[in-house]
């Protein structure tokens, strides 16, 4: 019989406010810090509009549709909507199922949140709005149900503890396809205006996915404690791979590159986190920077696309590396499933239907609400004085730096 646990109750308390804590502030800053001058205050607000946006329709009915009883393997049943019926004694697990709504919010928000990183400086708020919304129903939601909430990826066995294919692979895809139909920016360039604020964004998503890997199996056990140790050294190891690649490639280590190689860790790890020991965790952490750096200097450069802060190439294309390596370092030990290292190549065959599918649905559905968007607002782009002038001045008639 499952009963309350308080201790559970209490860990998944914190981790809910660490995930919320990488939203607002952690990615406002790092975005905020890694655009212009003149656009830090619109990137801020495409993070905060987006996660504002997004806890609103979760609550309403996005939860109900990815965590309710499964149709056909594609959607969850639309019950409780509002949170109606939903009492505050009612678990889900050993923990309330409020809680584990909140938890879940945390997630919704940021993914959304994840795609402004491509599109700054150059698309217009009543554009990111509209999409903002389509997106998590269209998108974010199903997704969340074939992966978590008892849909066909996870009657298949896909394995996917904390995010890989719903927040990471999710996100780069939608930001890769909005980015290819905004266009290129005017001024491709992007020296960081204010390295220090992506230094602080970086350590604190480092310090919120603590949370964000370490509460997802939703209990303050061994299990939790395994998913902060390899969260932490593929964090680690992102970090110093990247510094030596900025070092061998370009002759110096760069604190850019060391938190851009950070992040690739922590997003490599997530969908493994619950999944693999110490040496899986090393492994993943070490091939990350290669995937994202691979992607943000030579990929991106050969086929044209401007995605600003490199979503795709560090949460989409890590996150692939992540969701693929899962399949190859699970070991039963840790969370009951073994991987091709442990005897079980098929693993890594599911894994990559996953990935497959949540590139493909994400991409194909963003790209095409973006280009209809494009079409009915008479473009989704600022007009070029605007984009030139700077979107803080014309868009908010705002100055993050006010000195006189």
């Amino acid at each position: 019989m499952v009963v309350f646990s308080a201790g559970d109750t209490a860990w998944v308390l914190i981790c809910s406010l660490l995930v919320l804590l990488m939203s607002i502030p952690a990615v406002a800053f790092f975005y905020g810090g890694l655009s212009k001058r003149k656009n830090v205050l619109n990137t801020i607000f495409l993070t905060f509009i987006a996660f504002s946006i997004v806890s609103v329709i979760w609550v309403i009915f996005g939860y109900q549709f990815s965590f309710g009883s499964d149709i056909w393997g594609l959607i969850g049943s639309p019950t409780n909507l509002f949170l109606q019926g939903i009492g505050l004694d009612d678990l889900n697990g050993t923990i309330p199922t409020l809680l584990f709504v909140m938890f879940q919010c945390a997630f919704a928000g940021l993914t959304v949140a994840l795609i402004s990183g491509a599109l700054v400086g150059r698309m217009k708020t009543k554009a990111w709005i509209i999409f903002v919304i389509i997106w998590a129903c269209l998108v974010y939601i199903p997704v969340a149900h074939w992966v978590w909430g008892g849909g066909w990826l996870m009657q298949m066995g896909a394995l996917d503890f904390a995010g890989g294919a719903v927040v990471h692979m999710n996100s780069g895809a939608a930001a890769l396809a909005v980015a290819i139909v905004l266009g290129k920016r005017k001024d491709t360039s992007l020296i960081p205006h204010n390295l220090g604020y992506a230094v602080l964004g970086a350590a604190l998503l480092w310090f919120g996915w603590m949370g964000f890997n370490g509460g997802s199996g939703l209990a303050a056990d061994g299990l939790a404690a395994n998913a902060i140790i390899v969260s932490n050294v593929a964090a680690a190891l992102g970090l110093i791979v990247w510094s030596c690649l900025d070092t061998y490639i370009v002759g110096k280590p760069t604190i850019l590159g060391a938190i851009s190689g950070a992040v690739a860790g922590l997003v490599a790890i997530t969908p493994a986190a619950g999944f693999v020991d110490v040496f899986g965790a090393i492994c993943i952490g070490a091939v990350a920077p290669f995937v994202s750096y691979f992607a943000i200097y030579y990929l991106k450069a050969k086929l044209g696309y401007d995605d600003a802060l490199d979503v795709w190439g560090i949460h989409g294309m890590s996150g692939v590396w992540g969701a693929v390596a899962t399949g190859i370092f699970a070991v039963p030990s840790i969370g009951g499933v073994a991987g091709l290292i442990a005897g079980n190549p098929e693993q890594v065959v599911i894994q990559i239907i996953s990935v497959v599918a949540t590139l493909a649905y994400s991409f194909i559905i963003s790209f095409v609400v973006a280009k209809i968007l494009d079409k009915v607002l008479d473009g989704i782009r600022v007009d070029d004085s605007e984009e030139v002038g700077g979107l803080d001045a014309n868009l908010h008639e705002e100055s993050a730096y006010n000195l006189n």
